[in-house]
């Protein structure tokens, strides 16, 4: 009973004061880009206002599914530009999970 109140309080705390920790330490640093990907994300990024200044109702159906694909390809390709390494929620959840029951 002793190991279980203390395994919850842990976990509580943990919950309590994480975000606190996490959100001091979230300074991004944009990486370094060489010239022909800043070029390339200043092409997405004029390509984007140019789409946003679309009319979008005169358009059929399918076009505007292009429109959506369109943005959605630059998307994938800006942040494959910009770099980094996400983790899900429920991936920190469980690495918490496994280091505590390692211990």
């Amino acid at each position: 009973m002793k190991k279980l109140a203390y395994f919850l309080s842990v976990m509580f705390l943990m919950a309590a004061f994480m975000p606190a920790a996490t959100a001091k330490t979230t300074k991004k640093e944009k990486p370094e880009l060489n010239e022909e990907q800043q070029l390339r994300l200043d092409e997405i990024e004029n390509r984007v206002e140019e789409i946003k200044a679309m009319d979008f109702s005169d358009m059929s159906k399918e076009e505007r599914k292009e429109m959506r694909d369109e943005l959605r390809e630059m998307k994938k390709e800006a942040k494959e530009i910009g770099g980094g390494v996400y983790l899900s929620v429920g991936a920190i959840i469980i690495i918490l999970l496994i280091l505590i029951l390692i211990t």
